[in-house]
């Protein structure tokens, strides 16, 4: 895993470089593209500062990277400038931090992971109907109970039969006795093609799946699967502090990875990362826009040029060694919340790779809690758990003031 890191200037110079090869709505004569730059009442283009600004001289230029640019042939070649560095940005993500072989990825950044989740769903739906004639009782999708909220919502857009599985309360591992039990009953009821998602740090608990024993059962019942992995959370932090991670594309029981820029890369909301082994991105495929070079083979479609400047330049001013240097700093403060805890006989759940702290939440008062804005598992009903979620602005002091705070609580207690 390495990319270099990159000096302001060579970044500046790229991204300038690459807005001077889109089409300039200023300067080139575009009558029929239904797009224009930003208001120029509120958002004018001369202001001095911009010329270091690549990101925000981005945003008013205002690309639009509709479309999917990793697969080859056209694209909407007026903003291909942008386009071509979103496709150096899927390339660098999928063969450097997730190891896939060179030029065996497709992928976009979309609005979010949210979407980029339904993505996988939509395309391996599409892919059972068109290349096995599957109907809808034949699809299941199957996570577990601690997956993010964008499966059920996935399954019910795209109206997918669905199956939770239970976890340990513990360790928050899958229920492999219940998984068995849930595919024996599926096939019987005649399904016979799964879409499977499993978790790279799910969003409560910070959990990583345990996925060669989930891939195991599967493989042992010969059933006919994709998996899409949800590393929204996890994706910009599990592969600087796992040197052994499994979630990666060397494993080639992976179909597809979802990851968000907007958590642990500090990039803009907006900036979900959708990544696919080729040949799958094609189920996606819109025919019917007939108007968009290329087509569009995105849940989205229009989507904002910059914020794939925006991932490129954070990666690329850190470089790998700088970027896993900061993961490590965050794991290091995460270990000593958990020191800490320890030292107070307060129980917990945390993965070792990841910097998510969840609390058990008898121990900790809603007052504290709202104090310090720890997260509940849930708003309805009695709580179970808070979480502490140990990103950059989480310094040592605040820190330390949490745990002056529950201390004093502790002994106020007793």
């Amino acid at each position: 895993m390495y990319w270099k890191k990159l000096s302001p200037k060579k970044i500046n110079d790229k991204l300038f470089g690459a807005l001077a090869n889109n089409i300039n709505y200023r300067s080139n004569n575009i009558l029929g593209v239904p797009g224009t730059y930003l208001d120029a009442e509120e958002f004018y283009d001369d202001a001095p500062f911009l010329k270091d600004a690549p990101f925000l001289s981005t945003l008013i230029a205002n690309p639009n990277h509709i479309g999917c640019h990793t697969m080859g042939g056209e694209s909407e070649s007026i903003f291909g400038g942008t386009q071509a560095v979103e496709r150096e940005l899927i390339a660098l993500i999928g063969e450097q931090m997730f190891r896939a072989d060179e030029n065996s990825i497709d992928g976009y950044v979309a609005p979010g992971g949210t979407e980029a989740n339904i993505q996988a769903m939509w395309i391996y739906r599409n892919l059972y109907r068109k290349e096995y004639k599957a109907t809808r009782d034949e699809i299941l999708m199957i996570y577990s109970e601690d997956s993010h909220y964008s499966m059920p919502k996935g399954a019910n857009i795209l109206d997918i039969e669905q199956a939770i599985v239970p976890v340990d309360k513990k360790d928050r591992t899958w229920d492999l006795d219940a998984l068995n039990t849930i595919l024996d009953e599926a096939k019987a009821n005649g399904k016979k093609y799964f879409i499977v998602i499993c978790n790279c740090a799910t969003t409560m608990y910070g959990s990583v799946d345990d996925i060669d024993s989930i891939t195991t059962i599967l493989d042992e019942k010969e059933l006919n699967y994709k998996l899409h992995i949800d590393g929204a959370f996890g994706g910009y932090i599990y592969p600087f502090t796992n040197k052994e991670s499994r979630y990666q594309f060397q494993n080639d029981k992976i179909s597809s990875i979802t990851i968000d820029g907007h958590k642990m890369l500090q990039s803009p909301y907006g900036t979900g990362i959708f990544l696919i082994r080729k040949g799958l991105m094609q189920y996606a495929k819109t025919e019917e826009a007939n108007y968009v070079q290329g087509k569009d083979y995105t849940i989205c479609g229009s989507r904002s040029g910059a914020n794939a400047i925006s991932v490129w330049m954070i990666m690329m001013i850190h470089g790998s060694e700088g970027w896993t240097y900061k993961m490590d700093t965050l794991i290091h403060r995460t270990d000593d919340i958990c020191e800490r805890l320890d030292a107070l006989n307060i129980p917990y759940f945390r993965n070792p790779y990841i910097n998510i702290v969840t609390i058990d939440a008898n121990f900790i008062s809603p007052e504290l809690a709202t104090k310090h804005m720890l997260v509940a598992d849930k708003y309805e009903g009695e709580r179970s758990w808070y979480k502490i979620v140990v990103m950059p602005h989480v310094k040592r002091g605040l820190i330390d003031r949490f745990f002056v705070d529950l201390e004093a609580e502790i002994e106020r207690t007793k």
